[in-house]
């Protein structure tokens, strides 16, 4: 299968009160086109930083990520941005979300952004409204945002994350705010979505969030200490045989 994201020797280093701070160590990986990787590990150990750094949200210190086969440590600031608008959908544990626009008009706010998002107006309304649709959201277009559950506000965020048709989604924790039933319904949307075709990277703590993955990077201390391959058909046993791999890992 087509790799959609290389990493090589990746390295992060933070330097705080003239001390340096070695987040990410050497990491390297690989994702194929149609993946939906977990990352996880103990608090602390770069699991954020990994997903910020890979996305290009934030700068690497060193090594290499490709995106679709573009090395983005050289793209100049202003590409990368345009990058992650284009050909990169997020979702965070926090609902990040303008307070003075309607969910819908959240939604369509990346698309609207876009200088090379090909559809007219009507066509990215009409496609706002079908992602809304199959999410399951689409009476609550009109609302504010306070005026909605977490788990419609975090379904809107999938819906925005879709909206200009993104090779990769990266999600940080997005079901870390929920509810176990909201959870679910979130996850749901997710593997969905992946099983249309969108690559998937997402950082987790949640073992039950992670068996609905097809693979998980354990990364303890800045390096990825051990990779798990989700090929049990039955989720229990599948969460069974995950916990029984993480305990092994020092979960």
């Amino acid at each position: 299968m087509k790799k959609i994201l290389e990493v090589t020797d990746l390295c992060k280093t933070y330097v705080i009160n003239k001390r340096q701070n070695n987040v990410l160590r050497n990491v390297s990986f690989s994702i194929n086109e149609g993946e939906m990787v977990a990352v996880m590990g103990p608090s602390g150990s770069g699991k954020s930083t990994l997903l910020y750094t890979v996305s290009g949200m934030d700068r690497m210190t060193a090594g290499e990520v490709r995106f679709s086969g573009k090395d983005i440590s050289k793209l100049k600031p202003n590409d990368l941005a345009e990058l992650r608008l284009d050909e990169m959908g997020f979702i965070f544990q926090q609902m990040y979300m303008l307070k003075n626009l309607s969910v819908m008009d959240n939604i369509l706010l990346p698309a609207r952004q876009s200088k090379n998002n090909p559809m007219t107006s009507k066509e990215k309304f009409e496609y706002c409204r079908e992602l809304m649709h199959k999410l399951g959201i689409i009476e609550i277009a009109d609302n504010d945002i306070n005026e909605v559950s977490g788990g419609q506000l975090q379904r809107a965020c999938i819906c925005r994350s879709m909206i200009n048709k993104p090779k990769v989604i990266f999600a940080d924790e997005p079901t870390g705010a929920l509810n176990r039933s909201s959870s679910d319904e979130v996850m749901d949307e997710l593997c969905k979505i992946n099983s249309e075709g969108t690559t998937i990277m997402l950082v987790t703590h949640d073992a039950k969030v992670a068996a609905r993955c097809t693979r998980v990077l354990y990364i303890v201390d800045g390096n990825i200490k051990g990779e798990y391959n989700n090929t049990e058909s039955d989720m229990r046993k599948r969460e069974r045989s995950l916990n029984n791999w993480l305990l092994e890992m020092g979960w």
